[in-house]
């Protein structure tokens, strides 16, 4: 047994560049985005404290996730190991951080005027709770290298998410902007079933896993974003707050143009 298992850890240590383009690309989107609203005006540095914290913690994740793939490319497996060690801390840091900007927000502004309130509040939340869901399960299960490789990379497809809605015309996608950047983030674990396919003959079932959590953990907040549970929570969350003086559906504002 151990004979024959021997030959798929290393095809799995040797299959390094796909995964490490996957990591490049999926942070340059995030880069990107982030960058073109910081050049059009849409944000600015001159922003509370803990959008400053988020960004950090967020940033620091794409940096240890590329540098990761860097370390597995070059075979430096002992530093790989060592770097590892930071995701147990940082994959929760990731989704504390992650839902306490999401509720600042929803407080502060009531989201993107091109999302529903609740869908951007409820959507979020659930979707950096999936992340953390699926990193997490990656982290434990990571000596068996193909599970861990897809399930990191179907995590992370979720965190492209801001930078892809930052890169498309969303309010030309009004009422379904939420849903339509959700599923353009799909693509980076397509891309990766594909190139199993063609690899190996077979998709690994970690992406089946992995999307299938996924997209059931998508729809579920949909449903409940919602439903009159969801709009309940959302407006118990933002009530008496600036985020509750927009209208909570997705809207143009007065003399909005592109």
């Amino acid at each position: 047994m151990a004979t024959a298992a021997a030959p798929q850890v290393l095809v799995d240590r040797g299959n390094t560049r796909f995964f490490t383009t996957m990591a490049f690309t999926m942070a340059a989107v995030i880069v990107a985005g982030f960058s073109l609203n910081l050049a059009m005006g849409r944000s600015t540095f001159a922003s509370p404290i803990v959008f400053h914290v988020h960004a950090m913690i967020f940033m620091g994740w794409v940096g240890l996730y590329v540098a990761q793939h860097v370390t597995a490319s070059r075979g430096q497996w002992a530093l790989h190991r060592s770097l590892g060690k930071l995701s147990y801390f940082w994959v929760p840091a990731m989704v504390a951080a992650g839902c306490t900007i999401m509720i600042f927000v929803a407080r502060r502004t009531g989201g993107p005027f091109f999302f529903n309130v609740s869908e951007f509040l409820i959507g979020n939340l659930v979707g950096v709770m999936t992340f953390g869901g699926l990193a997490w399960w990656a982290l434990r299960i990571q000596r068996y290298t193909g599970w861990h490789r897809r399930l990191m990379l179907v995590a992370m497809s979720i965190l492209t998410g801001p930078g892809i809605g930052r890169l498309l015309p969303m309010p030309l996608l009004i009422p379904n902007a939420w849903t339509i950047s959700f599923c353009v983030t799909l693509i980076f674990p397509v891309i990766g079933m594909v190139a199993d396919k063609r690899k190996f003959g077979r998709v690994h079932p970690a992406y089946w896993w992995g999307m299938g959590i996924l997209i059931g953990s998508f729809t579920a907040s949909m449903v409940l974003a919602f439903s009159p549970a969801g709009y309940a929570i959302t407006n118990w969350v933002i009530a008496g707050t600036p985020g509750a003086e927009r209208p909570i559906e997705a809207y143009l504002p007065p003399g909005f143009t592109m």
